[in-house]
């Protein structure tokens, strides 16, 4: 297999940074995690205190990714929700965009500390497709792959994400509708407050 480099993108709680340190022990790679390179190599622009966030430099991390992604002779993967905005897309395997019920997503933001606006405007990315349309938009589309963790235990989410890596699984997108079935259960307005 040829040197890959695998991006895993999704809102906060989705499960990215536990599935991407799995997928890089799996496939022996370089773990790339987008905020702490943002911090380390000072690719900040500021601190965004109402969010309680670090705005990144998007143009000095893209050109940091290329010449780490141009350096590295192994596999790699990249861990975060902007991944698909930074990475150069002639350099991209795959990109996995992971998808969580926003009912099940909520307990975990909650868990995590997530209230108040942070939380309802992650949850409404989740459910608008943020991170799936941002991916589709900055990448190749035929390497786009969404995939529903709901309720799945990470092994299981990377045995998928190496199956189609391996083409033994079909890569898909268009297979989650967070609107539809939060409307269907009666709760859409509950969960659209931004």
């Amino acid at each position: 297999m040829e040197k890959q480099t695998i991006l895993v993108t999704g809102t906060p709680c989705v499960g990215k940074t536990t599935v991407s340190l799995r997928l890089a022990k799996e496939l022996d790679a370089l773990y790339i995690n987008l905020t702490e390179l943002a911090k380390k190599e000072n690719l900040t622009l500021c601190e965004d205190e109402k969010r309680k966030t670090t705005i990144v430099d998007e143009t000095k991390m893209r050109r940091k990714l290329k010449r780490i992604i141009q350096k590295e002779t192994g596999n790699i993967v990249v861990d975060g929700h902007y991944a698909a905005a930074v990475v150069p897309k002639s350099l991209v395997t795959r990109v996995f965009v992971l998808r969580r019920n926003p009912l099940e997503l909520r307990k975990f933001m909650e868990n995590c500390g997530f209230q108040g606006p942070k939380l309802w405007e992650n949850l409404a990315a989740e459910i608008l497709d943020v991170c799936l349309v941002e991916a589709l938009r900055e990448q190749e589309n035929d390497k786009v792959c969404e995939l529903d963790v709901t309720g799945k235990p990470t092994e299981n989410v990377v045995t998928d994400v190496i199956a189609v890596l391996k083409g033994q699984k079909k890569c898909r997108v268009g297979g989650v509708d967070w609107l539809g079935i939060l409307e269907t259960q009666g709760v859409l307005g509950e969960y659209l407050r931004v």
